[in-house]
């Protein structure tokens, strides 16, 4: 199984909370330096895991009190 790069982990961290914060353009940043090959891995992972970036998304803002 493949993973993503230890970058594009920290990318997608800092597009999570940069979301749970309110900041969409650091959050859209974020998700835009992940490169394309770790995009793939995560996008496959969310997808095994039966969901996607906006329900994952969704759970960390209810986690963070937010109702997106």
């Amino acid at each position: 199984m493949s993973h993503p790069t230890l970058m594009a982990a920290g990318e997608l961290r800092t597009a999570l909370e940069a979301h749970a914060r309110g900041d969409t353009p650091t959050a859209v940043a974020a998700l835009m330096s992940i490169d394309s090959a770790s995009w793939t891995v995560i996008r496959d992972r969310l997808r095994e895991l039966g969901g996607n970036l906006p329900e994952l998304l969704d759970i960390v803002g209810r986690q963070r009190g937010h109702d997106w």
